[in-house]
This record gives structure tokens, C-alpha cells and sequence, in this order.
């Protein structure tokens, strides 16, 4: 128990969170069991470390970080640990990659059940069902998302600002106030293409060429994430892989044809289906439906989840308004219901507001409808219903 113990002041110590995440105040902390799901390399471990050092003295033990890479975890279980820890006056453990101790789902509800006065806050994959998946956690763990850096985030932590989100619809009524608010103190444009290019993970920031340890990390997820929670054999990685290449390769500009990936990776329709299911859930791909409509059918769009993703993968020649309606639909993901739009219109935001991407630097006049909001690139400032999109990274 020591030996966690050194490692939990050390990690603590030496946790660098530059940016407050968002997160850390959505979340109630009095629930006594929570469950923090994200993707490889979006910063689960600096979360944790971070509430450790916000809550708790550095030699308080009654908080304890640990990893279920320890190689003690492979002898030992999660409800055995927490009953020592319990005994000498441990009240918070805080449990990295759970889903790396076999049976951590009912290892959990047994602590839930023996020890009343501890809470357990633990981190797991993207790719992880909480509840569909593990119907002993149902009512006891609530669960929640942490994303990768906003475009505002990322403002903040290289310009030193301190600006705060806006919901949408403030950023629809008032964006050119709240544009007024934000640069005299700095220049988004400025940012902005790097945030697309590099922005969205933490590692953007180490020392290290980013495309690579990007692609480190998605062949990660597909590797481990993938199989090792949803039990698929190692001889079907190389389909899963060829099946995103090819959707990443082709692009979201036309509706997926379902039946010739099938053919291309040799498997069938439904197998197709449920890696693409996924790899979504992976946070590798988003699916856009029609208003109504939603998986298991074939979704009228596959998009990257994000643009990093898009730069990330060669040879891919990376199209600039693809790229804009990613970074659109990964921006309102968080918080909002996304759709295939209409003829006059790219997307519909929660069923009714109809968006549309545009470049503001586009040649020749376009008609405005009243009716379609239109976030447009390549520009600071809007007006009336003509919203800057890169406000849109603003919203959490």
C-alpha cells in the first residue's frame, strides 16, 4: 500500500493541467460512484490527478490514485485492494483504465455494496457501454464524457486568456457582442488552423511530432480499445483498420456505400455496420442521420470525428470545407442532436436550427435565406445571421 502511496504524491506533484477543463465542474462530485469515459490521449489520467489536487493535500490519504496497469492488479482484484484501503481510512479512489482488471464491472458493484463511505471515481475507454454492457452498474454509476480541447481551450492555454463558454444559443443572438468581448485581446484566425491541424489532443504539446503519436494513438484505439473490450479476435483488426482507411480515404461528401466496403474488406453487411458502430464509439467517426432515422441504419454521412484526424492519415489530401463541417459537427457533439440538412443546408442542430458552412471568402454573392444560419470560415466577424465558425468552438 505504500508503494501507491509514493506513486499517488509523485503523480500529484507533478501533475501539469494547464487548462481547467470544463468537466471538472459539470460533474457532481457527491455521487459516490462516477464513471469518466473519453478517448486514448484526450487526458483522463491529468483529470484525475488534477480533482486529487484540487480536493485533497498531498499527503492525505484518504484519497488514492491508481492504475490498473500495475502489474499488482493481475493477482490481485479491484474489491480486494479497496477493502485494505477502506480499513486504513481511505475514502476516495480514484481508478485509471478499469476496464484493464477482468470482471471491474461487478468488482465495482461489490465495493459499491460492502463500503458506503468510499467513493470511486474511475476512467475507462470511449468504447465502453457503462450500463447496456454492465447491468450491475445500472443506477449506481453515473457516467460522463471528456472531450478533447475546445478551439476557446485551446485559445486559453497558449494565449494565456481566460475566456468561458457560451451555450448556442447565446452564440446565435449575440455573437457579434460576444465577438466585440473576445478580440481586442486576441485574433482567432490567428489560431484557428492550427486548432484544426493539432489542437484537438492534450500530447499536442509535447515535444514529439504530432501526426505520428496521433497515429500511435488511433491504431491504439482500433488495437486495444476495440478488441480487447469488445472481445473481437486479433485475425479481424486488419478488416476493422481497412475499413477506416477506406471511409477516411473517400470522405464525407457522399453517402457510404455499405455493400461495397463489405465487399472491399470481405465480410458482410451487418459486420460492416457494427465496426463502423465501433469505431464511433472509438471516437474515430461520427454518423450523421436523417431527422428520424438512426443506427443500426445506414447513416447519410461518416465523418471523421475530428479534424486532426483528417491530417493525421496519408496520403489523404485534405479538402478545407470537409474539414470546416468536421470541426462544426465535433463542436456541437458534445451537447447537441446533429442531422443531415436539407437542399438549403449542410446540418440541422437539434431538429429545427438549419446551419450551413460557408467560406466567407468564396467568389461571387450568395442569396442569405432567413431562415439557415450560416457559420462562416475565413472571416472574424459576422452579422445578423451570419455567425464566424470559429465561435462554434466556444461551446464547451
Amino acid at each position: 500500500m505504500e508503494a501507491f502511496f509514493r506513486t499517488h504524491r509523485y503523480l500529484v506533484e507533478h501533475v501539469n493541467a494547464p487548462v481547467r477543463r470544463t468537466l471538472m465542474d459539470e460533474i457532481d462530485w457527491s455521487d459516490r460512484m462516477i464513471g469518466i469515459k473519453g478517448t486514448r490521449g484526450i487526458g483522463k489520467t491529468t483529470f484525475l490527478l488534477q480533482y486529487a489536487k484540487e480536493k485533497f493535500d498531498i499527503n492525505d490519504r484518504q484519497c488514492l490514485y491508481i492504475n490498473m496497469n500495475n502489474f499488482y492488479f493481475q493477482g490481485h482484484g479491484i474489491a480486494e485492494f479497496a477493502d485494505e484501503f477502506y480499513k486504513h481510512g481511505g475514502r476516495v479512489l480514484l481508478i485509471d483504465q478499469v476496464f484493464k482488471q477482468p470482471d471491474w464491472s461487478s468488482e465495482l458493484r461489490k465495493c459499491h455494496d460492502l463500503y458506503p463511505n468510499l467513493k470511486i471515481v474511475f476512467t475507462g475507454s470511449s468504447v465502453m457501454r457503462l450500463k447496456d454492457e454492465n447491468p450491475e452498474l445500472n443506477g449506481i454509476v453515473k457516467s460522463y464524457n471528456l472531450r478533447g480541447f475546445s478551439f476557446r481551450e485551446f485559445i486559453n492555454l497558449l494565449t494565456g486568456n481566460t475566456f468561458q463558454p457560451y451555450a448556442l444559443e447565446d452564440i446565435i443572438n449575440h455573437h457579434e457582442q460576444i465577438a466585440r468581448q473576445i478580440l481586442p485581446k486576441v485574433s482567432p484566425n490567428r489560431f484557428f488552423q492550427d486548432y484544426i491541424h493539432h489542437g484537438f489532443y492534450p500530447f499536442f504539446q509535447e515535444h514529439r511530432n504530432y501526426s505520428e503519436n496521433l497515429l500511435k494513438t488511433m491504431n491504439m484505439m482500433t488495437e486495444v480499445d476495440i478488441l480487447l473490450i469488445k472481445q473481437i479476435e486479433l485475425k479481424y483488426l486488419t478488416k476493422i483498420k481497412k475499413l477506416f482507411y477506406q471511409i477516411a480515404e473517400e470522405g464525407p461528401a457522399k453517402t457510404p456505400n455499405v455493400s461495397k466496403l463489405a465487399q472491399d474488406i470481405e465480410t458482410s453487411r451487418a459486420t460492416v455496420m457494427n465496426y463502423i458502430k465501433y469505431l464511433t464509439d472509438a471516437r474515430l467517426l461520427n454518423l450523421i442521420y436523417p431527422i428520424g432515422q438512426d443506427f443500426p441504419k445506414k447513416p447519410a454521412k461518416i465523418m471523421l470525428h475530428n479534424s486532426n484526424l483528417m491530417y493525421a492519415i496519408y496520403p489523404i489530401q485534405v479538402d478545407k470545407q470537409e474539414a470546416m463541417e468536421t470541426f462544426f459537427v465535433n463542436s456541437m457533439w458534445k451537447d447537441h442532436k446533429i442531422n443531415t440538412g436539407l437542399r438549403d443546408c449542410n446540418f440541422i442542430v437539434d431538429e429545427k436550427l438549419k446551419f450551413r458552412i460557408v467560406d466567407a471568402k468564396a467568389p461571387g454573392k450568395m442569396r442569405i435565406s432567413p431562415d439557415v444560419i450560416y457559420a462562416r470560415y475565413n472571416t472574424e466577424i459576422g452579422k445578423a445571421n451570419q455567425i464566424p465558425l470559429w465561435l462554434l468552438g466556444f461551446l464547451y
